[in-house]
């Protein structure tokens, strides 16, 4: 979540939820979100999901790629669809 109030944690929460079993997630909340992302690209986490105020509005989320740096708002229905495009094997394999 973007701040660690007003329902972003919980609906991040659920987020994390539905993805667990099928990906590697976590779920981080402490410090700015530009830190978070340096962390995140230190590890080598390939995407980082950010819920903020219009999450809650229109179920949607920020996706950004640690490759690129773009980012893009998604629909919360599209992120599984998305990181197993980016990190399933059996999709890199057909790019080759």
């Amino acid at each position: 979540p973007l701040v660690k109030k007003d329902g972003l944690p919980e609906f991040a929460e659920k987020i994390l939820k539905n993805l667990r079993l099928d990906y590697n997630v976590t779920y981080e909340e402490k410090d700015s979100i530009g830190k978070r992302y340096r962390r995140m690209d230190a590890i080598g986490t390939p995407i980082c999901i950010t819920v903020d105020h219009d999450s809650l509005d229109d179920n949607s989320v920020t996706l950004r790629f640690r490759d690129t740096m773009e980012q893009k708002r998604v629909h919360v229905d599209e992120l599984a669809i998305i990181i197993d495009k980016e990190v399933n094997m059996k999709y890199l394999f057909e790019q080759l």
